[in-house]
């Protein structure tokens, strides 16, 4: 695949440039040098999608007709480069990468009217209601009660791991609303209200001392039946498509940002002369790259109207194990700056080198969230298993 530029992209990275460099204020850019995880904090990433928004820039892979750019392949890998190398903060993926497509796909035309341009907006901010305590990789195990009652279906149980649930006012979730045959065939996809009577969320403290997910309960919470994505009882075929994008996101552009300030901190440092080292950074850099061409392959299928399919599957795994790799090498490379408790170098004023695009401070709480990397959104074992019997046909 050849990934060099012509002068139309040239001149495409060029305007992208500019306007990263007048529209990114010193305060996001510190923001997205200290993120340490995927998700950056609701109070800072929706000032930038609403930037992004006015600009016409907040949803790269969308269509034209729902409010995209319309940018092919190229383009949106031009876009996702230039932000991560710029620092510029994450946007929350629930609502731009992963229900405003499944709406696309399977919504009615009165919710794709609705909901998307409040995507669009960051009006709805969205959490995931998937796993359950005792429905993690196991999906299909999940138990969370929706019974019809009129023109409502009456909600009781849990989801655990809820990324941002205490910030988002809406929530896309899986329910149980047939217990009678093969799990698979009795879950419905609703779309459903935060602020609902009988909605409760709990913080979850991380290992790195974050609250970033959350358990959430739901005592005889109702939710219209308007609220229902696709046909009750075939919630599955919508959540797999739901899947696909989640797992098929483009992570190269910023793997290939932080390494490349691993490796211009590590030469500094002077590990680039131990061959150790440089066997690991290579090895990084071998991974990375294959993702990258994946990746470019799999924007090609979206711009031709496929969906990702199970080759999302291969990009989640290698993903997540690129991502592991190149957090041990920024924690190498910090040394004793990657402690967990380092009060001195957290003045302001000290002179601590920045590690990769999130700098040193972040350096071990960014390595402790990205250990669940591989294990959410489908295990890698879960991805290594659908590879096998829908790719290789084992």
């Amino acid at each position: 695949m050849n990934l060099d530029l012509s002068t139309e992209e040239e001149a495409f990275r060029d305007e992208v440039r500019a306007f990263l460099a007048t529209s990114l204020t010193p305060e996001l850019r510190e923001v997205g040098r200290r993120a340490t995880s995927v998700f950056t904090d609701k109070h800072h990433s929706l000032p930038w999608q609403k930037i992004l928004h006015a600009r016409g820039w907040a949803a790269p892979s969308w269509p034209v007709e729902y409010g995209g750019p319309g940018w092919d392949v190229m383009q949106r890998h031009i876009f996702a480069a230039e932000c991560a190398r710029a620092g510029a903060p994450s946007l929350a993926p629930m609502g731009l990468r992963m229900v405003g497509p499944v709406i696309m796909g399977f919504g009615t035309p009165e919710q794709k009217a609705h909901y998307l341009p409040r995507i669009l907006s960051g009006e709805d901010y969205w959490c995931q209601g998937y796993s359950e305590p005792q429905a993690g990789s196991d999906l299909a195990a999940l138990g969370l009660r929706a019974v019809r009652d009129g023109e409502d279906y009456v909600l009781s149980g849990s989801k655990l791991w809820t990324t941002h649930a205490h910030w988002a006012n809406r929530m896309f979730c899986l329910v149980r609303t047939d217990a009678t045959g093969k799990p698979q065939a009795g879950i419905t996809f609703l779309l459903l209200d935060m602020t609902a009577p009988g909605v409760r969320v709990r913080p979850i403290i991380t290992l790195a001392g974050e609250h970033e997910v959350n358990e959430v309960f739901f005592e005889d919470v109702r939710v219209p039946i308007s609220g229902r994505v696709g046909e009750e009882n075939k919630g599955w075929t919508v959540a797999k498509y739901l899947l696909e994008f989640e797992r098929g996101g483009s992570s190269a552009p910023g793997l290939q940002v932080m390494l490349e300030r691993v490796r211009d901190l590590a030469w500094e440092a002077g590990l680039l002369t131990e061959a150790a080292f440089r066997a690991k950074l290579m090895a990084a850099e071998i991974a990375v790259t294959a993702i990258e061409i994946a990746e470019q392959r799999t924007l090609a299928a979206l711009a031709s109207g496929a969906n990702p399919g199970p080759a999302s599957s291969m990009l989640k795994a290698q993903g997540a194990e690129a991502l592991q790799m190149v957090d041990e090498l920024a924690l190498e490379t910090a040394g004793f700056y990657a402690g967990v408790d380092q009060p001195d170098a957290r003045q302001p004023g000290s002179n601590v080198p920045p590690i990769g695009p999130d700098g040193v401070l972040s350096a071990m709480p960014r390595y402790l969230n990205d250990r669940a990397a591989t294990i959410y959104g489908g295990s890698n074992e879960i991805q290594r298993d659908i590879i096998a019997r829908l790719v290789l046909g084992l």
